[in-house]
């Protein structure tokens, strides 16, 4: 019998790790909180919610990106400021969802738009 070198008697293989992906939006009360609040229970991926606006209650930070497996942004820009912002770090893939600054925290157009559009990258992109 061969003798278990893996932590906890786990093989490594057989186990699949979730995914991390951190969405960001400009102020992290609206789009990218809505997105977190949905997906929160999610049995394959991690998700975690950050604005880019220093008066974000979740503001995005090198320790988020570097947790991030992949990064959705909702707009053209915020994929723009973060490669800018964080130009020093090894960024993962980001991702681009298209989702302009018209909806409120949990409106039921902004949640079917998520429901299609991050389920779509995760299986068709990654």
């Amino acid at each position: 019998m061969l003798r278990n070198e893996y932590k906890d008697g786990q093989n490594p293989i057989a186990l699949k790790e979730k995914q991390n992906i951190l969405i960001v939006c400009g102020r992290n009360k609206r789009r990218s909180k809505t997105a977190e609040a949905i997906f929160r229970n999610d049995p394959g991926y991690n998700f975690q919610s950050a604005g880019l606006s220093p008066k974000s209650p979740s503001q995005i930070s090198a320790t988020k990106i570097e947790w991030a497996d992949s990064i959705m942004v909702m707009e053209d820009s915020h994929k723009a400021r973060i490669k800018d912002q964080f130009r020093d770090l090894d960024l993962p893939p980001i991702f681009v969802l298209h989702i302009e600054d018209d909806y409120d925290y949990m409106d039921p157009e902004l949640i079917e738009i998520l429901q299609d559009r991050i389920p779509y990258i995760l299986n068709y992109e990654m």
